[in-house]
Parts: structure tokens; sequence; C-alpha cells
């Protein structure tokens, strides 16, 4: 369900699981870290991607509806938390592909990216507070990127905005007209950074992370506390209860 190419100088992650509009599972981003850094070894640029209609439209809730102790949304949060982590602090520069929708999990997955690429109608949002679950974990990946009102009203927000919203206040950096384009315009901007010297590209990348640390007004440990407070809510018995009515589960 994590699918790895090989373009030149470019290494394409992307999420395989099209018929679930790619909707994220303990095993996937269990995964991800993985091959992440496999591209990593011998790839000068990652572009993380998805197959299908959409970018990624979050956790596998119907998994989660089905495990009333809590234990998947605990797995996804904690795997979502990592996989981020390692996309931000791979040797190598990121480009995020997300065309048509990125939704929760999906849309923190951009917080990984040093470069977002959408499309003008892409969905994007963070709805997961309507069934009781915290997108906290999100927060310190996104702090660095938007701007701090932009980051606050996404989290608490449960609307979606578009991809030219997400374009005005940082979330994404590139926009396209058509989903179509968008993975496209990720891997040309992608080998341009693949053109640079690779050392000179890691340098200033791990540089410009201890500059986002330092700045970010959450500070050192943002990104545990983040996963704590999302934690600390999971299985909780809203979302439980919300969730099985959406899923039709008793």
């Amino acid at each position: 369900m994590i699918r790895v190419e090989r373009d030149g100088g470019v290494g394409l992650l992307l999420l395989d699981r099209a018929a679930q509009r790619n909707a994220l599972t303990p095993e996937m981003l269990a995964g991800l870290p993985g091959r992440a850094r496999e591209l990593a070894e011998d790839c000068r640029v990652v572009v993380l991607g998805g197959e299908g209609r959409v970018f990624c439209a979050g956790f596998d809730l119907k998994m989660c509806a089905a495990d009333s102790t809590g234990g998947t949304m605990r797995a996804l949060l904690a795997g979502l938390a990592e996989a981020i982590a390692v996309l931000r602090t791979l040797e190598v520069p990121v480009v995020v592909a997300a065309h048509g929708a990125a939704i929760a999990g999906g849309a923190a997955l951009l917080g990984g990216g040093d470069v977002v690429v959408t499309d003008t109608h892409t969905k994007i949002g963070y709805p997961v507070v309507k069934i009781g679950v915290s997108p906290a974990v999100s927060a310190p990946f996104l702090a660095s990127g938007v701007n701090g009102g932009g980051v606050r009203q996404r989290l608490l927000d449960p609307g979606l905005i578009d991809g030219a919203g997400a374009h005005r206040i940082g979330l994404a950096h590139e926009l396209v007209a058509e989903p179509g384009a968008v993975r496209a315009r990720a891997v040309e901007i992608a080998r341009t950074l693949a053109s640079k010297p690779g050392g000179a590209v890691g340098a200033t990348r791990a540089w410009l992370d201890e500059i986002e640390a330092g700045l970010t007004p959450l500070g050192a440990g943002a990104a545990a506390r983040g996963l704590r407070a999302s934690l600390s809510i999971a299985g909780n018995e809203d979302e439980r209860a919300r969730l099985a009515q959406m899923w039709g589960t008793k």
C-alpha cells in the first residue's frame, strides 16, 4: 500500500490504496518511514503523492469503528506522528503532491513537505474534532509554515478549505489548475531541486529545521506533546459513539 518509484534523482513515495481514497491504515503508516529512508539513500529528492482520484482521505475510520478499544486510532496517531517526523528529517528535500483531497491525516502529511503542490479545488482540512478526535498531533508540523491564526483556525474548525485557500494561508506553496497536473508539477520542482548540489541542500534543510525549532512558539518537544494530546482522548466515548453512527456499527 506504500509504493516507491525512481525517476533519475527523484524518488516517488506513493500512497497506493486508491479504491479507499488512500485512507491510511496502521500498516501503511508503519511502512512509510522505512520506504522514505530507502528512497533518500539513492535519490536526491522525494515526492510524496497518492494514486487515484485523491491524495489522501485521512485515517481508515471503518477500521477505527471496528475497534472499540481505541487501539487502532492510537496506532494511527502514533504512526502519523512518526511518518511526518521522518519526512521532516530526511537528508533530502520532500515535495508533497496533494491532489483532489487531503483530509485529516492526509492534511497532516502536508507538514512533512518542504514544498506542497496542490490544485485550486482540492479539499483540505482537519474535520476530526466533530468525531471527538484531537488533531493536536499535526499542530507542531504546521506551525512553522502557516501563520499562527491559520493553524488554530484550521485545527479547530471542522470545515474544509479549497486549494486556493490553502495557498493563501501558506499551507500549500504551489497551485495548479487541475488535479491531474499536480504530480507533474511536483516532479518538475523535485527535478530542479535534484539538480542542485546535494550537500548544500541537505545542510540548508537541516539548518532550517533548527531555526524553525527555535522560532516555533510551542518550543522543543512540541511533536511529542502534540502526539500525547491526541492520544490522551483516543478511544473516548464521544469518538466511539460517532464512529459507530457513521459506520453503522454497534
